[in-house]
Formats: structure tokens, C-alpha cells, sequence
């Protein structure tokens, strides 16, 4: 998947020095596989935020906007607090990634800073007792990110089909462990033949709309919740659990909201 590898670049100087530093680095530490050293080739560069500070206010906005829309279904509600925490667990990332869709939000990435290698020979053992360095997204998936959402947007879906699209998204019954998974799928069926009946006057001569806007929808749940994570999230919450965080919003345990 890599579109070029500088490690077999014209620039050889560079790759040969880049060799020779890792292999002491990684004698130094004991000898870790070639996997945990810092892969080179474009696809696989860890990327961040180009501007976090105003992303992440407007991921965190959506966010809340996205519990806001749970909490204002008296059917969620309904549920069992169990079923309840075990959608959430599994639909906020396609809900949140819709959230983004509607509010136009865009973002762009660049490369993360990679650290210095002298740097770490030198202070090898120095560290130790130190966090874990922070899993960084790579350039690979914010690419199929933006990809799914770019598609999203030329479907230029109204209002009431983002509303009955979100409906069928969180009722998902499907999700392992749910009790009342078939009352579940009754609200499912009933957003899903809503939004059908939405598609009907607003677009008559576009029979297959409703079938691509699911298949649209489904690759929103194949987006890792750690790449959401990571990317808008991240930067705010540091190493919280970011579902516990959303739980604690939708029930307002604490009361805290998301803030850079």
C-alpha cells in the first residue's frame, strides 16, 4: 500500500545512516523486531492535526451535539441501562463521523515530527519510567477517513435523512450481548422505512438512493475507534477512556464536557 519507500530512494546516504542508527538502537534495547521501528515509506507516516486546537474544539462540538441526539430519543431511553452503554460502546464512532459529515467539517493532516534518532541512543535507559509514547495515526488511515467522508458529502443528504440515518445506525441490533436486541431491531426497521419514506418526494427518480446511502453508512463502522481517538480526541482527553467520558455526558455522571 506504500505509494514510495524512501528506504530505496536515490538518497542511499540517508537510508544507509538510517540503518546504522537503528540497528544500535536496537541493540541497545535488547533487540525489538523490525516492526516497532519507524517505517519510512509515505503511507505509513504517522500524521497529526495541522491545526488541533481548532479541530478538536470542533470534533468535541460534535460530539456533545451526537449525545445530545441519544439523549433526545425517548426509545434509547426505553432500554436497558446495559443494552444502552453496549450501543454506545459500538455506534458513537459511525455517529460521531455522520456528526461530522453534517457540520462540514474538514481537517487537514501533516506529517508528525519524527523524534530525533541520536536523540534516543543517547537516552536510552534514561526513560524508562516514562508514559508510553502515544499511538500516532497513520497517513494511510486518515486518507480512508477523509475518503468515506468525501463520499458521504456528495450525497448531499437533508436534515431528516441525517436524522432517520442516525436513528438506524445507533439501533443497531446486531451489536453482541444487547437483551432486548429484538425490540432493537423494530426501532431499526422503523428509522430504516422512516428514511425510505423521507428518500420517496425528495428524490423519486433516484430508486437506488436509499440502498447506496446504507452501503455509504456501512463503511463508517469500519473506521477503528482508535484512529477517531487518536486523531480529534487525543490531544484533549490525554489518556482517558474516551467511551467513559461519553457515558459520563450522556448521564451526566460528572457533568464534564470536552474542552482543549
Amino acid at each position: 500500500d506504500c505509494e514510495r519507500c524512501q528506504c530505496h530512494s536515490e538518497d542511499k546516504h540517508t537510508a544507509i545512516l538510517y540503518t546504522l542508527l537503528s540497528q544500535n538502537l536496537n541493540h541497545s534495547r535488547g533487540g525489538h523486531s523490525p516492526a516497532h521501528q519507524r517505517c519510512l515509506c509515505h503511507q505509513r507516516r504517522t500524521v497529526c492535526l495541522r491545526t488541533p486546537h481548532v479541530t478538536c474544539q470542533a470534533a468535541s462540538n460534535v460530539l456533545v451535539k451526537t449525545i445530545s441526539f441519544m439523549k433526545n430519543l425517548p426509545s434509547f431511553h426505553l432500554l436497558p441501562r446495559e443494552d444502552q452503554l453496549l450501543l454506545l460502546d459500538s455506534c458513537w464512532v459511525p455517529l460521531f463521523l455522520l456528526g461530522l459529515v453534517q457540520e462540514m467539517v474538514t481537517f487537514e493532516v501533516m506529517e508528525t515530527p519524527a523524534p530525533s534518532m541520536l536523540k534516543k541512543i543517547l537516552l536510552d535507559g534514561q526513560s524508562k519510567h516514562q508514559e508510553p509514547e502515544r499511538t500516532q495515526p497513520t497517513l494511510a488511515a486518515v486518507q480512508r477517513l477523509q475518503c468515506c467522508l468525501n463520499t458521504f458529502w456528495s450525497l448531499d443528504l437533508s436534515p431528516k435523512e441525517y436524522a432517520y440515518l442516525k436513528g438506524a445506525i445507533l439501533f443497531n441490533p446486531d451489536v453482541p450481548g444487547l437483551r432486548a436486541s429484538l425490540y432493537i431491531e423494530s426501532l431499526q426497521r422503523e428509522a430504516q422505512r422512516a428514511l425510505q419514506e423521507v428518500l420517496q418526494p425528495l428524490h423519486p427518480e433516484d430508486q437506488g438512493r436509499f440502498a447506496r446511502i446504507l452501503l455509504v453508512a456501512s463503511t463508517l463502522k469500519s473506521i477503528p475507534p482508535a484512529l477517531i481517538t487518536d486523531l480529534f480526541f487525543r490531544p484533549v482527553i490525554g489518556n482517558a477512556d474516551i467511551v467513559e467520558l461519553i457515558a459520563e455526558m450522556l448521564y451526566e455522571i460528572t457533568g464534564r464536557q470536552l474542552a482543549p
